[in-house]
Parts: C-alpha cells; structure tokens; sequence
C-alpha cells in the first residue's frame, strides 16, 4: 500500500459503490449502446476527479499507477460490471495502449493513440482465429503481403473482443513466412475497421448471450484489407514479441480483476446468508456447508491476491520476463478460484443468483472463459511443471 493509494482507494470505493452500483440492474437489462450516454456520463465523472486511466503515465495523460497499483485498485473496479471501461483502463484498449505507446509511430500515435487515450474511440486486438489452436499464437493464418508501400491484410478472426464499434484492430499476421524462427514470421498491423475489406461478420453468442459493442466477442473477417506500410507497428517480425510483452502485465490486470468480482460475490453471499430466512429462527448462515463456503472464499481469495501482488511487485522490480513463472501461476490459480467463489456464491441465492435480477449470472457466464483465454490453465501448468523440473531433469529431458 501505497501514500497515493491510501488516499485514493476509499474515495474510489464510494464512486462504484455510489455511481455504479446503482446502474447495474440496467446495464443487465439493456444493450451497451442503451446505456452508452449514461457511462459517458460516468467516464466524464472520472477525468473531472483526475482519476482517467490510471494504469497510463502522467505524460500520456493518465494517473501514472505502477503495475502493483493498479492491480490493488483493479480489484475496487472489477466489483462492478463497467468499472474499468468508467475509468478508460478496460481491455483490449489498455493493451493496445501500451503497444502504441512503446512501438507505434508518431504519426501513428496521434492518429490512433491519442484518441484512444481521450476515450473517443475504441479499439480492438485480432490475433485468436477458429482455425487454429489458440495455445500455440505463432499458428496464424491472417497474412499481411507489403505491395507497393501497402500491406494488403487477408484472414478470418474471431473472439476479437469489442470489434463491434471499433475504430481500429491491431491485427497478428503472417508478414515473413518463410523466416526460420517461428517467432519472428507474424507483425502487429494497424487496420482502421472502416477500411474495405473488414467485416464485422457476427458478435459471437456467449453461453446464450449475444454482446454488443465493448462487451461483444466479434468474428471478423479481413478480405485484402489494404492499408498504408506506415500502419506496421514496430519493425516487421516482431509481433509476437509485441503480444509477449503486452500478456505478462495483462494477466495481473484480468487477475485483479477476477480478484474483484470474487469479493464482490463473497460479499453477496454473505448478506444474503445473513438475511435469507428458512423458517422461524433459522437463517441460511446458519447451515454448516455454507460456512465452510463462505470460510473457503475468504481464504481462497486472500491467497490469490497476495499471490498476484507478488507478482506485479515483481515485474515492476525485474520486468516481465523475470516472473514468467509466476504469471503462470497467478492465471490458473485465480480463475480457478473465480469459478468456484461464484459457483458458490450462485448456490447460496439460489434461483435469485441465476436470473439477471443480479450480476452473478453474467459473471457466470463471461468469466468461464478466464480458465481459456490468454492460456488455458493446461498450458500454465505445463510452463509451470517445465520451470520446476529444469534443475531436476536431465538437460537432453528438460
């Protein structure tokens, strides 16, 4: 805990709780474009109390939070639904912030960078495609070919998280086929979502939900997509090492964040444990098993988020790479608490906790997906195993 965060986090507190709890039951009963104006009104709340994009330097605008933080006050904003897309720290466009910031042109920046920072626009990141295997990112179809100073951009995407009203994709495609490293064959290229040739082709349902807008999960199609070679984001062949850089900080972030809505969700549990009358005398909080819920929850989440600060303390020391191990660690070990804190938190409303009356269902729903992307928990715990036997296994096994 920080002097700054000491400060920040209860006047935090009271804004989600005061501004943002009460626009839930909306949100959950409208579409994103329903309630956009109220959340602009929201968003503009933030920057007049100076608190916009806390995650981004002072010199680009934002509050300059380190990476541990952040991941502190992540977790304040996570325990409702639009608290980070209130604060313009939401993903893809946190992600696609950081890339612009440390890779892009300046021409680049201020035609794309600068707005995204303002909050005019939205943006996008389309690398995961349903033809192949989303664990393995240096399988890519999507082909970026350079022609006469343009790159003509051709693949199909999907789970390209908020495309529907995008201004721009960050696209991962295939620029130098026939390199020898794997890992220096894909570029990140700048396709603005106006340019012919892109196709919103559908907002991808999620366990029955169709999302739209930020929330939405689009399957896009690019069909030779022409767009200038000053749209390439750093040097070509380095968009893998560009996604790289941007998945170790990312996953302290959805950490956080999965970190909040766990506490969120504890914290219904037990009012509604201590409210919930089963008869004369007898509350629900009563009943041993959900104790041993509520007593599990608490545990589970103070073991994650320690277990994630840690972290983040260690990239902010010794950078990503260092605490790769870690990051590993963090994003299985924490959606897996996700899923089990909600799961429990649903069983103790019972049909109240699976109708939309409340957040907990939508949460059900979109956060399954935290044990798949950015690495299924298989792929984590491989890494996982491979560090831990390195000293133990033979060189020619390890």
């Amino acid at each position: 805990m920080t002097p700054r965060l000491e400060s920040l986090l209860p006047k935090v507190q009271e804004f989600v709780e005061q501004e943002l709890y009460p626009i839930e039951q909306d949100a959950l009963s409208r579409g994103f474009y329903d309630i956009q104006p109220l959340l602009d009104e929201k968003r503009a709340k933030v920057k007049a109390l100076g608190w916009w994009m806390p995650q981004v330097p002072e010199k680009w605008g934002g509050m300059g939070l380190s990476l541990l933080e952040f991941g502190i006050l992540s977790e304040y904003l996570a325990k409702t639904l639009y608290g980070h897309y209130v604060f313009n720290c939401q993903a893809p466009d946190a992600g696609n912030m950081e890339i612009l910031m440390e890779h892009a042109t300046p021409e680049q920046q201020e035609a794309f960078l600068k707005p995204l920072l303002n909050g005019d626009i939205r943006s996008c990141f389309a690398m995961t495609e349903p033809e192949f295997a989303g664990s393995n990112p240096t399988q890519l179809g999507a082909v970026g070919k350079l022609e006469n100073d343009q790159y003509q951009v051709s693949g199909h995407k999907w789970y390209t998280t908020g495309a529907d009203g995008a201004a721009f994709a960050v696209v991962m495609c295939i620029t130098s086929p026939h390199h020898e490293s794997p890992y220096k064959r894909a570029s990140q290229i700048i396709v603005p979502t106006d340019t012919p040739g892109f196709k919103l082709l559908r907002n991808i349902p999620v366990m029955g939900e169709k999302g739209e807008g930020w929330l939405s999960h689009g399957e896009v199609l690019f069909d030779s997509c022409l767009v200038p070679q000053g749209n390439l984001l750093g040097k070509e062949g380095e968009g893998f090492a560009m996604a790289q850089e941007r998945l170790g900080p990312g996953r302290i972030h959805h950490c956080m964040r999965w970190i909040g809505i766990s506490e969120r969700a504890l914290e219904m549990m037990c009012q509604r444990a201590a409210t919930r009358s089963l008869g004369p005398g007898k509350l629900l909080g009563h009943k041993q098993s959900v104790q041993n819920w509520i007593a599990e929850s608490r545990a589970e989440i103070d073991a994650a988020r320690l277990m994630v600060l840690n972290t983040a303390r260690k990239i902010d020391a010794e950078g990503a790479y260092a605490a790769r191990m870690e990051v590993s660690v963090i994003k299985f070990f924490v959606a897996k608490v996700l899923q089990q804190v909600l799961d429990r938190a649903i069983q103790v409303h019972g049909g109240l906790g699976m109708c939309d009356d409340l957040p907990l269902a939508f949460w059900f729903r979109h956060e399954r997906a935290a044990r798949i992307y950015d690495g299924a928990d298989e792929v984590h715990k491989e890494r996982v195993a491979k560090y831990m036997l390195k000293s133990y296994l033979p060189a020619k096994n390890s």
